[in-house]
């Protein structure tokens, strides 16, 4: 439309100039006749005086300057149009650079740039462009803003071998929920819970999401919105409603100019690792193919609300840091204090039931990306690293004042994903450090709390991080055209961090900390985790979406740090998930 529009202004100002010295041959011509019908009419002020040739070649070398200028504002139109739309320059028109045609040499004289017509309105062409390149058939406009909805129609059916959902949950959003495993619980077959087998049908693990992208001046701007069913469930939402309460996953705006991106809100936190730089985007990050909502043990990762900055120097490499919400968090009954402060300590930090934990400050992430396609195979690599703090606050015995006590920890991260055939990818990474408890899923705590004993009845605290780290590998591939497939190894582990409690009025000073004689046996020392997934498309359509069928087969074990006499050393689960999936397109 845009050279259709461009063609017709230019003829229109070729002809404009030939018809109006037509017009004036005519009149000239009349004026005539009317003279020798009348001689008495007065010649002088009738005939129109005769241009010399010099005055004819001035007014047409008048007339190329001003079709030049005219073309070239045409063409800085039609240029500053595309850029707004974001569509690729159009081929110029003829002549628009601004060399006269040989119509327009040989138009009279007398046009000006005000006869000159407006180049045609682009913009129906514009949005039409604009909805042919839809991201997806649901997207729609508002103003300049395209929302995409997403998400699927899960309906889910998981077997467990052992009743791991009525054990105690590592996470309180698990009370009444089945989907996502406790992977730190799972029951040892000296219990009652141990011998009990799990079946549950829910559609709880179904999703939405709404995507808005627009774009003013240099800024690209994407906001995204992500829910599930995967709340805090009522203790009676199996019986007959099923009422499952709606889950915030993620909520955030992310704004790109230049070689800088930002971004805040709710969003994957920089640990968790990826598939494709450091986008934020669900679809580029290495979760793996599971089913299980707690997804896979091993894999570092939170969902927390942040801000974080990442610089592009080039198409390459990515380089992002992150200020994070934090959580000075101890497990689930995996940490004993010390016996003089457990009253003034237990609010101090979250054991999964305290969410109004004094925080010192927000936890620090950077991470570094490089992506590659060698050979048409893309290729991978990241290496990161965080930093965290917990803060204890008591009176001393024997002191009157407070007494503050931080401790600063961190760990480092990595991770690949090499693409090592078409459509078949090798996957790992891991976390290592001290205090990283919770990015492994919260499986460990991030501290314990060490008695110190500053006179013969005196008594103060020092926080002492636990070690831990995990990690996942593992194959993907698409071994037929309808068929995916993911195969991983997955675990962790948490170092014991066990003293005497110099604290205790016992005359034999019991262990506490983490891992300790006669700790809790939820005290992990090791978990692991095999899987392997088999997704099978039976139809997709890019205006109807996908019909899928999800599988995943898992084999867990869980070994405490502390075995009481004549029990097992290791709790074993088994456990299947199958699925039917509507995706929207």
């Amino acid at each position: 439309m845009r050279r259709v529009a461009a063609w017709m202004l230019a003829f229109g100002l070729v002809i404009s100039p030939v018809a109006s010295a037509a017009n004036g041959t005519d009149t000239d011509k009349k004026a005539s006749d009317t003279a020798k019908k009348n001689p008495k009419s007065d010649s002088k002020s009738t005939a129109p005086a005769t241009p010399s040739n010099a005055e004819i070649a001035a007014e047409v070398e008048q007339l190329r300057a001003m079709l030049k200028e005219q073309s070239e504002q045409i063409a800085a139109l039609r240029a500053a149009l595309e850029r707004r739309d974001g569509a690729a320059p159009s081929a110029p028109a003829a002549n628009a650079t601004g060399t006269p045609s040989a119509a327009s040499n040989a138009s009279a004289p007398g046009t000006s740039a005000a006869n000159a017509s407006s180049p045609a309105n682009p913009a129906p062409a514009a949005s039409a462009a604009r909805q042919e390149n839809k991201e997806s058939p649901l997207s729609f406009r508002i103003g300049g803003a395209e929302f995409t909805p997403g998400g699927f129609v899960d309906f889910e059916n998981v077997f467990r071998s052992t009743n791991a959902s009525n054990a105690s949950s590592t996470f309180s959003q698990n009370n009444g929920n089945s989907i996502g495993t406790n992977f730190g619980l799972i029951p040892f077959n000296n219990t009652i819970q141990g011998h009990l087998t799990e079946f549950r049908s829910t559609a709880q693990y179904s999703r939405f999401s709404l995507k808005v992208t627009d774009k003013f001046g240099a800024n690209n701007v994407t906001g995204y919105i992500e829910g599930d069913f995967n709340g805090n469930d009522a203790a009676n939402s199996y019986v007959s409603q099923n009422s499952h309460t709606l889950g915030l996953r993620l909520y955030w705006l992310d704004l790109k100019r230049g070689k800088w991106e930002f971004l805040g809100g709710q969003s994957w936190g920089l640990m968790t690792p990826n598939r494709v730089g450091l986008s934020p985007m669900p679809d580029d990050l290495a979760l793996t193919l599971n089913e299980d909502a707690h997804i896979q043990v091993g894999i570092p990762y939170t969902r927390a609300a942040q801000f974080r900055a990442v610089y592009h120097p080039n198409d390459h490499w990515a380089w992002g840091v992150a200020i994070e919400n934090p959580q000075q968090f101890v497990g689930f009954g995996e940490t004993i204090y010390p016996f003089a402060f457990n009253a003034a300590l237990s609010p101090q930090f979250d054991a999964t039931n305290n969410t109004n934990t004094p925080n010192v400050a927000p936890d620090f992430n950077t991470k570094i990306a490089y992506d590659s396609n060698p050979g048409g195979r893309h290729f991978h690599f990241e290496i990161g690293g965080l930093l965290t703090t917990v803060k204890a606050t008591v009176v001393p015995v024997g002191g009157i004042t407070f007494e503050s006590h931080t401790k600063i920890g961190g760990g480092i991260e990595g991770g690949a994903n090499i693409e090592l055939a078409k459509d078949f990818r090798f996957v790992v990474n891991g976390l290592w450090g001290n205090g990283v408890g919770r990015y492994l899923f919260g499986l460990g705590p991030q501290t314990v709390i060490v008695p110190i004993q500053t006179g013969p009845t005196n008594f103060d605290i020092n926080p002492s991080l636990v070690h831990a780290g995990g990690g996942t590998a593992g194959f993907e591939g698409r071994l037929w055209k309808h068929s995916e497939f993911g195969a991983y190894y997955g675990a962790v582990y948490f170092q014991r961090n066990d003293f005497p409690d110099v604290t205790s009025p016992l005359l034999i000073k019991p262990i506490i900390g983490f891992g300790g004689i006669n700790s809790p046996n939820s005290a992990n020392r090791a978990i692991q985790e095999g899987t392997f997934d088999w997704t099978q498309t039976f139809w997709r359509s890019e205006q109807h979406g996908a019909l899928q069928f999800v599988t995943q087969y898992s084999y867990l074990t869980r070994a405490p740090w502390f075995v009481a006499t004549g029990a097992p050393k290791n709790a074993h689960l088994s456990m299947a998930f199958l699925s039917l999936r509507y995706v929207l397109p």
